[in-house]
């Protein structure tokens, strides 16, 4: 039975994980587009307080949905699964990982692209993997993924493959 307990273990356990946060200097930008925003509508409106205050809480609730939103997006390797955003491919169907510096993840994006392939790009992380997939049903060539630790992820999908 400790076997079985183990196993099951294994299939649960996350390999790696990381979430695609956006970086601190775009809640700088933002926050200061809100600032600049506040400051716009106070000179419009400086007889109501309230529109202003209103005006700006709006502009600032739709900012922080936003980049908590663009930024919550989960690249993992759990148990026999790797997940980009909200898509997931059994690790039986994946073929070659490459980790990949800025300028690779640049061409795969851009000019060596296949518009078959499966994007989960952030523009403030410029490496990233490349994930070919076997699986003869689906037409995805391979994923090109964002990440911060590109090597780090190579390594625990080949792990975890291995297994």
């Amino acid at each position: 039975m400790v076997g079985h307990e183990e196993g099951i273990y294994r299939l649960c356990a996350v390999d790696y994980a990381e979430r695609l946060t956006v970086p601190l200097r775009w809640w700088a930008q933002g926050t200061m587009l809100v600032a600049s925003l506040w400051l716009a509508v106070l000179v419009a409106v400086p007889e109501s307080q309230v529109v202003v205050w209103a005006v700006t809480a709006a502009a600032f609730a739709a900012l922080v949905t936003f980049l908590v939103g663009y930024g919550n997006v989960r690249v993992a390797v759990e148990g026999d699964t790797f997940h980009a955003g909200r898509a997931h491919v059994p690790l039986r169907h994946v073929g070659e990982v490459t980790a990949l510096d800025a300028e690779a993840v640049r061409r795969l994006a851009g000019v060596d692209a296949d518009a078959r392939a499966h994007l989960v790009l952030r523009p403030y992380l410029k490496r990233g993997v490349r994930v070919d997939i076997v699986d003869p049903t689906d037409p995805t060539p391979y994923w090109l993924v964002s990440c911060r630790r590109p090597d780090a992820l190579v390594s625990a999908l080949e792990a975890t493959r291995a297994r």
